[in-house]
């Protein structure tokens, strides 16, 4: 089931006499342009548990999805776990909530307390603490009972910074597309063995699909205490689409069956874009759980 994180708003701030003579702060900056949405996610065919997980705050032009793992309810906790936090922490780091600059507040090498070389309301920064946000709130979780231990997830996520912008992290084999123009082109490249073999040239992409260690990932969220991710900008242009998916989905359908989904829909049809491609992938047998997110640049 798709799950949409909502946060509560700060209380609006009430100028009161004392606080006139204050200088006036500088305007936070405004929120992205809202884009249209749709996520849909479904357990497949085979699978009784949906370990996937997706969530959304528009508001700040935040997307996200998670593919859980871990035996029992392992993998549905921390792919929710993951959202949730991954989302907090993002709105909590949006520019109208960070303080103006202190002149006597320590900077480290300039980083602010970061492992990012940008300041603390850059989208780079952002998405690097709410990853790491999102790591420490399952792998903390996964310390709780030897049930859990070992349970993470990978996490695929848009955020964008204002019109023509947007940001791109990942962990794992959830995937990125984006379709310009009729043409699909994956954004992101999959922290797997069989990636790792692709590109050393021992498969090919047609014997990486068939490999029996395809479902083995080399870096997770929670699986361990620190992970890394890739985070890239994209410039965007009008009428692009771009889908987010768990590997319930790319295990199915190919590029084109993709492609072949997506260019029959509109804007307005991005709801049935998603039944549609979730329609497809369990009509291609469903062996995993499928999860699809679509945002469309006005």
């Amino acid at each position: 089931m798709a799950n949409t994180a909502t946060l509560k708003p700060l209380k609006p701030q009430i100028r009161t006499s004392a606080a006139a003579a204050a200088p006036t702060p500088p305007p936070a900056p405004a929120s992205p342009p809202q884009h249209a949405f749709a996520m849909l996610s479904h357990p497949g065919r085979v699978r009784r548990a949906n370990q996937d997980a997706c969530a959304a705050l528009p508001e700040i032009g935040a997307f996200v999805i998670c593919d859980g793992m871990g035996g029992a309810a392992a993998g549905e906790v921390a792919s929710h776990l993951a959202t949730e936090a991954f989302l907090h922490a993002l709105d909590q780091r949006h520019p109208r909530r960070i303080p103006p600059k202190s002149t006597s507040a320590p900077e480290l090498n300039g980083v602010h307390n970061s492992d990012t070389p940008y300041p603390p309301d850059h989208p780079h920064t952002r998405l690097h603490e709410a990853v790491r946000a999102a790591n420490q709130a399952v792998f903390r979780h996964s310390r709780k009972s030897q049930s859990l231990h070992g349970m993470g997830t990978t996490l695929v996520a848009l955020l964008w910074d204002g019109v023509d912008t947007l940001w791109l992290t990942h962990i794992g084999d959830s995937r990125c597309y984006r379709l310009r123009h009729g043409a699909l082109q994956l954004l992101t490249v999959d922290h797997s063995l069989v990636e790792e073999q692709i590109r050393a040239g021992i498969l090919s992409r047609t014997q990486a699909a068939a490999s029996p260690i395809r479902n083995i990932i080399t870096r997770a969220i929670g699986s361990q205490p620190i992970v890394e991710p890739d985070i890239a900008a994209h410039a965007t242009q009008p009428g692009d689409l771009y889908l987010l998916a768990s590997d319930g989905l790319t295990r199915e359908l190919d590029d084109a069956e993709i492609t072949s989904i997506l260019t029959r829909s509109a804007t307005p049809a991005l709801e049935p874009a998603c039944h549609a491609l979730i329609d497809a992938a369990n009509a291609h047998g469903g062996r995993d759980n499928i999860t699809v997110l679509l945002v469309a640049c006005p």
